[in-house]
């Protein structure tokens, strides 16, 4: 819930109105390409639940005991980036809460820096600092925190849709076919609700990808599908059709489609609305924030250093990277979100599709625990150096593939399935390389069998009977 309920889940599945498809058709969209995403996040899921690590470590059965430092740079890397882009996005929400309430404020808002206001940088100031001290204290407050943030949402989105309809006329008001753009005929509009459904995965490719670092606390494997089920596809069902609803009354209601929550809040003439939904849409992306953009660069800048980056200092080299990279000067318009959701979509989808083919087709869901905290040359992790050369190659090319389907204007139409080409042909590339010349080598049945929570030595976690 936490990863949906936010200003950004809000806005990207409101850019999706300005593809020329109806709102019927957006929602339609949106509710299979969440499905596609519950299915993919249980395949990552499994390995790191049954072996109780995290997604960096749990990288070191394909890529290698220190190989493994790759996929968890680029997932850090990629959650600097998406801290910056929430964080932001929250803040304009408070701006919002500011100037209703101290109009004075208003001339902050002509002073500019790096390109973005000065009340904007007291916002982003606020939420920088109020998100460090909930990361701070622990994993406990991080889990008590969002068990009420991602519900509180819904209390803003149905009060939201509630004053809209009441505005309208009543729910005879409600248009699905409102689009934006072009309107686009049946047929023309089937290739692009295909790559709408894409657009939805590509958004959810970062914490897909480390979604080990929570299923690792899973009491099993069937707790995380039944999580994932009314999380993701029965939660982003709800939460979609409040979105469509809400965007497509704003147009009775103020004469356009407005598709950014903060400013339908906006318009509403009443403090007490702009307070409750502005400080309610802070704290929701402040949960998705810590849930997919601390957690992860936490065990993932550890894991390149463990004796010199601690847990919570991986989480705060991406707070502070997330200021330097000054995300409002790239996120700011509906063009410039798909540009960023297929280009990081790109360096992501090799690394998932490499790790599913390690661990279900080569490793056949076979892992010696102790492998993989061992640098022993005779481990079964350790390789060349520590680095799997397959898995180092098979990223490359579906990188290359991938980043090239977003660079090239000769081909844009395929920028926005680049995680599918980068998951599909680093998929493939590695099988075909560890056919070739195979590095990981199998972990026969014989060698001992452990639940994965409590591994006994040499412990071999096996999830087929699963």
């Amino acid at each position: 819930m936490a990863d949906i309920h936010s200003v950004g889940g809000y806005v990207t599945a409101g850019s999706l109105f300005a593809l020329g498809i109806a709102s019927w058709q957006v929602l339609v969209c949106l509710v299979i390409g969440i499905v596609l995403v519950m299915f993919l996040t249980n395949a990552i899921a499994k390995p790191s639940e049954r072996t109780g690590v995290p997604y960096p470590v749990m990288a070191r059965s394909v890529f290698g005991v220190i190989g493994a430092n790759i996929p968890a740079l680029v997932r850090g890397i990629i959650a600097v980036a998406w801290y910056g882009v929430q964080t932001y996005l929250a803040s304009s929400a408070l701006d919002m809460v500011i100037l209703k309430f101290i109009p004075a404020s208003q001339a902050l808002t002509e002073v500019f820096f790096l390109g973005l206001n000065a009340l904007g940088w007291i916002s982003y100031a606020i939420l920088w600092v109020a998100q460090a001290a909930v990361f701070w204290t622990g994993m406990e407050t991080i889990r008590r925190f969002i068990d009420w943030a991602g519900p509180a949402v819904y209390v803003v989105m149905l009060a939201l849709t509630g004053y809209l309809l009441v505005e309208a006329g009543g729910v005879q008001a409600i248009d699905l076919s409102v689009h934006t753009g072009e309107q686009l005929g049946f047929a023309e509009s089937i290739p692009v609700m295909i790559s709408a459904i894409a657009l939805v995965v590509s958004y959810f490719a970062g914490p897909m990808l480390n979604f080990g670092d929570f299923s690792r606390y899973a009491r099993g494997f069937g707790a995380v599908k039944r999580g994932n089920f009314w999380g993701l596809p029965v939660n982003y069902l709800f939460f979609s059709i409040l979105t469509v609803v809400t965007a497509s009354l704003t147009v009775p209601v103020y004469g356009e489609l407005i598709t950014d929550p903060i400013a339908t809040v906006q318009r509403i003439d009443s403090g007490f609305a702009i307070l409750l939904g502005g400080l309610t849409f802070v704290i929701a992306t402040v949960g998705i924030n810590i849930v997919a953009n601390f957690i992860s660069p936490a065990f993932d800048f550890s894991h390149v250093a463990p004796k010199r980056i601690s847990w919570r200092a991986g989480g705060l080299i991406a707070a502070i990277g997330s200021v330097i990279l000054t995300p409002w000067n790239w996120y700011g318009n509906a063009q410039a979100i798909h540009y960023t959701l297929d280009l990081l979509g790109a360096l992501i989808g090799p690394l998932f599709g490499i790790l599913i083919a390690g661990y279900y087709v080569v490793s056949r869901q076979r892992i010696v625990v102790d492998d993989l905290f061992s640098r022993d040359s005779k481990g079964h992790y350790w390789f060349h150096g520590g680095v799997n050369p397959n898995a180092v190659w098979a990223t490359v090319i579906g990188g290359v593939c991938s980043i090239t389907a977003v660079l090239l204007t000769a081909i844009a139409w395929l920028a926005t399935y680049s995680w599918i080409i980068g998951a599909v042909v680093g998929f493939a590339s590695f099988l075909i390389l560890e056919r070739v010349r195979p590095m990981i080598r199998p972990v026969e049945p014989g060698e001992g069998v452990s639940d994965g929570r409590a591994p006994e030595p040499q412990a071999v976690v096996d999830g087929t009977d699963l």
